[in-house]
């Protein structure tokens, strides 16, 4: 048991990473729509390739989308809005009107003539044209009243307003009755008023010869604005649900398929005919399957899921095995896998949005900043097969985006440039663009009948591209990851610990400069990461300057505290800036690959001017070669490696008395070939031709600074 015990912690690395592909696989089988595949992929335009397809069962000839469109836009073009006709506001309005008009004539002929109320009927009996002109007007009004009550006042509202200034017609229902009415045919409050006041004044006018003194002026005073409100109102529900009955009666289809009926044979042209009784197979026979034999389907999903995923870990263990053994790095990959899978499906179950805006192109621009071309390639096909199981289209999908990923991954070459993206993303618009007018015209032979909509959507992806930018820092701080643009931020020599370096430790500023420039060209020369060894470089000797005095470069001439030290405490005081520069990076929140750089730059060496010092003072003594002996740990990149030489080579070239190819040569070998034999690049994948090429570049460089200059006459 205790053996057991053993060999899983050792191996727990190995079964977290084998448990993260599977949470992986089963979330994604999880997530996977448990339905049936047609069997055959075909495109409008193109040959079928298939042996010829009889009709398994009668099925419908489904229209398009676009014949569904056609129809419900003509229908909707002829459909009118419902307006309820209320019966009961006119004959109300109607008993107001005549019970305030008996009111006020009573005032008025009490003032005018100076009589008790009481008086009245008797005094009309006298004066029957008084009488009559007041029921004639009562009875003209009336007329006026029903007139545009039964026409209709419409009520005013925000959607009322809409319908009414679009000067269409609409249904007015009474009693259950619709009559469409034009949109002259009801009134306004507004226009209402109006047209009753003015046939009230041409009343007036006309009848006003025979008319007693002052009655016109009662008549104009009769107030109708309190009698005119709207009767016709809109009915939100009632046009809802005739709208909704009109579009439920469009047919679905335009025709049936019998069972045996030939389909298309071996050979033969997928018409626009062709094609959509195609398609309304595939769709007839996968709602068929749809929930039918799901273990079966789920069997499937699983062997499929999990042929991908372990494709994707052999991959990893035979060209990235850095990244397999790493739980955060694995956890990584895998993460940007399951999420666009997981972004695809919903985008399929429950948008509405077309899914070409989905960004694909992302994965690889990312898994390009942090890895490699060849990674980022890998793991982006490996996606475009899982969503390929559920998209429509599937072969379009898989080209349009496969062909993208690598248009991206190729024309995105430093992201740290902000222009770089920018392009990128233009890039991708005009390749999905392009490609998608291809199949388009291969398909529909037909510029006219290419959906313009889709370049929109293509338009939209390519702006989702340059949220890049923040998702990398997202990742970098969560995975911690270091990008091109931090290697930038950091590499500025304006940074509040480079800065510092120059004042408190000008010598090794300069030196660190040096062999960041040796570096760089020397990791570019084997394809490494130039920026960041560049960045290490300019860091690696931090560590100096708490103690700067101690080191020779930023020593003044005369003075040298080792004088007075032994040489084991000169050792340790040399090889504690390892130590230092450590905690210093820490304390500044300088990413652990930086970090790397100070840990490994002089690996396992010994401090060889004091070791041998030591040696040649006390030839007889025992040493302890460890208290000259830095910690490690040795390189393990070859970024970590290259600086190892330069910082070593850069350092030595200052001590050398004659500068000549000779000397240069001489020295860059016997420095780096004694790294070689001491083991120190045993832990990196750097090659005999890499290390060859490294002097190479080495030499001509020390060449190239300490070459002879003429000299200036006095």
């Amino acid at each position: 048991m205790k053996k057991f015990l053993i060999l899983l912690k050792r191996r727990s690395n190995r079964i977290s990473v084998f448990a993260l592909f599977l949470v992986t696989g089963f979330l994604i089988i999880y997530m996977l729509p448990r339905e049936g595949k047609f069997r055959y992929e075909f495109q409008r335009g193109r040959p079928w390739m298939h042996e010829t397809l009889i009709a398994p069962f009668n099925f419908p000839i489904y229209k398009t989308e676009a014949e569904l469109n056609a129809e419900r836009d003509s229908i909707l073009a002829d459909f009118h809005h419902y307006f309820r006709f209320d019966l009961q506001i006119p004959d109300s309005a109607l008993r107001s009107f005549i019970l305030n008009l008996n009111i006020r004539w009573k005032e008025y002929l009490a003032v005018r003539y100076d009589i008790e109320k009481e008086e009245i009927e008797e005094f009309l009996t006298g004066n029957e044209n008084l009488k009559n002109f007041k029921d004639e007007f009562a009875e003209f009004s009336s007329s006026l009243l029903r007139h545009v009550y039964d026409r209709g006042i419409i009520a005013p509202g925000e959607t009322t307003d809409i319908i009414i200034s679009s000067q269409e017609s609409i249904v007015i229902v009474r009693e259950n009755i619709g009559e469409r009415a034009a949109p002259g045919e009801f009134y306004r409050q507004k226009a209402a008023y109006e047209y009753i006041t003015e046939n009230i004044s041409g009343w007036i006018e006309s009848e006003s010869p025979g008319m007693p003194a002052n009655l016109s002026g009662f008549f104009s005073s009769v107030e109708f604005s309190e009698y005119i409100v709207p009767n016709l109102f809109y009915d939100e529900q009632m046009t809802s649900r005739v709208r909704q009955s009109l579009l439920d009666e469009i047919s679905l289809a335009m025709g049936m398929v019998q069972s045996g009926e030939r389909i298309v044979s071996k050979g033969d042209l997928i018409t626009n005919d062709v094609f959509q009784i195609l398609e309304s197979l595939k769709r007839e026979y996968e709602s068929r399957l749809r929930g039918s034999n799901l273990h079966l389907i789920l069997i499937g999903q699983i062997i499929l899921v999990f042929s991908l995923l372990i494709n994707l870990y052999l991959f990893l263990y035979h060209f990235r095995y850095e990244i397999l053994i790493n739980i955060r790095k694995t956890l990584f990959i895998l993460f940007l896998l399951f999420i666009m899978v997981f972004v695809s499906i919903m985008f399929i179950r429950f948008s509405m949005i077309s899914f070409y805006i989905v960004p694909f192109a992302i994965v690889p621009i990312i898994i390009r900043t942090f890895y490699d071309e060849r990674l980022a390639l890998f793991v982006h096909t490996i996606i475009l097969l899982l969503v390929g199981f559920f998209v429509p289209n599937s072969f379009e999908f898989v080209f349009l985006n496969f062909v993208i990923g690598i248009v991206a991954i190729f024309s995105l070459t430093n992201l740290y440039r902000r222009s770089k993206l920018f392009l990128t993303s233009i890039v991708i618009i005009l390749s999905y663009s392009l490609l998608y007018f291809a199949i388009a015209i291969i398909q529909e032979r037909n510029i006219a009948s290419i959906d313009l909509i889709n370049f929109a959507w293509f338009g939209g992806n390519g702006l989702l591209v340059l949220t890049t930018y923040p998702l990398l820092y997202i990742f970098e701080k969560t995975f911690g990851f270091i990008s091109d643009a931090t290697l930038m931020e950091l590499s500025d020599t304006n940074q509040p610990l480079l800065r510092k370096l120059a004042e408190d430790a000008p010598g090794t500023f300069q030196h660190s400069i040096q062999v960041a420039n040796l570096a760089e060209a020397a990791i570019y020369e084997i394809d490494g990461n130039p920026l960041l060894v560049r960045t290490g470089a300019l860091y690696h000797d931090i560590g100096k300057m708490p103690d700067a005095v101690y080191f020779i470069e930023n020593q003044t001439a005369g003075y040298n505290p080792h004088d007075s030290m032994e040489f084991e405490e000169s050792a340790q005081m040399i090889i504690s800036h390892v130590a230092k520069g450590i905690e210093m990076a820490k304390r500044s929140n300088l990413p652990e690959q930086i970090i790397d750089f100070i840990r490994t730059h002089h690996g396992t060496t010994r401090v060889q001017y004091f070791y041998r010092s030591y040696l040649k003072k006390f030839p007889h003594n025992e040493v302890d070669i460890a208290k000259y002996t830095y910690p490690g740990p040795k390189p393990f990149s070859r970024e970590t490696a290259v600086l190892m030489m330069a910082d070593s080579v850069e350092a030595a070239s200052r001590s050398l008395k004659e500068i000549t190819a000779e000397s240069i040569n001489t020295l860059v070998e016997s420095i780096i070939n004694n790294q070689v034999s001491e083991e120190q690049f045993s832990n990196t994948e750097i090659t005999f031709r890499d290390i060859s090429r490294i002097k190479a570049i080495y030499k001509r460089k020390l060449q190239n600074i300490y070459h002879a200059r003429v000299e200036y006459p006095k």
